[in-house]
């Protein structure tokens, strides 16, 4: 469910961020019986995964042998259904004031307003912003024929495409559109790339069968005809410049990770991260929570499965600052009928 207004929500709990982990931790809420608003930056479900890599097999997943980033992300939002959470896309955190009574006042970049008794925050390592191509005029093509990020991979279908950079993604996206292209140009400003050697390799074997070229040199221009880009000019190591056919761009000089407003919200930072402990993790805010990439603590590991354990015990936490004094107790989906009933199953299906 998508939502946003202008009136105040109230909300037991404000997961920040869409990405698996944030959507894990609306179903370890669920099952305590707490319900949950999702604030997400983009206008999609799936956080990182979605984003940067939604194509991509994981193989680390219990009991999943192999799904996509995409899969993924399908099959947690189909886990949450039974709790019915609010999503607010396409829209930051902008602000978070503590009340004197123990909640927390949070404000959106689109005027959305929470009074939310728990945040938690679960957005990755922050928000992403793609490292531009600074050559003029590229804005007015930009998700036209030039891209940042690529979700939809029938736009290359039987065109002249031209990949730059020379990381995972780049490599990646090079290696995955081999066969929809046309004709397919990876260009890099050098010969040393950042990528997997497993993908350079792969990559400088469609390059020697004559499937695809590399060039090292920079972008420095393009070439458009009737507001159309039809080419771009490389200026080559020796000065050179050869304009090469091009109707789509695709850009992968990295991401840069940003806490953008969360940095000013008075949470113990490590860099990028926000610091935690091991029990709840809360931050040094409490009633304040982080899990996922961007929480940090001793021996913390970057991985999806972490994440998912991280939000499992802050719901357990989140469930005894909501009610002081009573004992949390521990129940087993398996067996519990109060789970079977919140997850809206018979307990006798086999």
């Amino acid at each position: 469910m998508n939502a946003s207004s202008s009136k105040t929500i109230q909300t037991d709990a404000l997961v920040v961020g869409a990405g698996p982990c944030g959507l894990f931790q609306v179903f370890e809420l669920g099952l305590q019986g707490i319900s949950a608003h999702v604030v997400e930056a983009l206008p999609y479900s799936g956080g990182q995964c979605a984003e940067l890599y939604p194509d991509k097999p994981i193989y680390d997943i219990p009991a999943i042998p192999v799904c996509s980033a995409i899969e993924l992300v399908k099959r947690l939002e189909e886990q949450i259904e039974p709790f019915n959470p609010t999503f607010h896309l396409n829209q930051l955190v902008s602000e978070v004031v503590p009340t004197d009574d123990l909640t927390f006042l949070v404000t959106t970049s689109a005027g959305t307003e929470f009074e939310a008794q728990t945040v938690i925050i679960a957005g990755g390592v922050g928000s992403f912003q793609p490292m531009p191509l600074r050559v003029d005029g590229v804005e007015e093509h930009i998700d036209k024929q030039v891209f940042y990020r690529l979700r939809d991979t029938s736009v290359v279908n039987d065109r002249d495409v031209v990949i730059l950079g020379g990381g995972d993604s780049a490599l990646d996206w090079t290696i995955d559109l081999i066969d929809q292209a046309r004709s397919l140009t990876l260009i890099h400003r050098s010969e040393k790339f950042r990528a997997m050697e497993s993908s350079v390799r792969k990559m400088q074997e469609f390059v020697d069968a004559g499937r695809m070229r590399f060039m090292v040199g920079n972008t420095t221009g393009l070439a458009v005809q009737d507001g159309r880009l039809t080419g771009v000019h490389v200026t080559q190591p020796t000065g050179d410049v050869e304009e090469l056919p091009c109707d789509r761009l695709l850009v992968f000089f990295g991401l840069s990770p940003t806490l953008g407003p969360i940095a000013e919200w008075g949470l113990e930072l490590d860099r990028h991260n926000i610091v935690t402990d091991t029990e709840k993790f809360e931050t040094n805010v409490p009633g304040i929570y982080a899990i996922g990439d961007i929480a940090i603590y001793p021996g913390k590991r970057k991985l999806i499965l972490s994440g998912f354990h991280e939000a499992a015990l802050a719901a357990f936490a989140i469930k005894q600052q909501l009610n002081p004094g009573q004992k949390v107790f521990l129940q087993y989906t398996t067996t519990s009928p109060i789970m079977h009933q919140r997850l809206g199953v018979d307990g006798n299906v086999k």
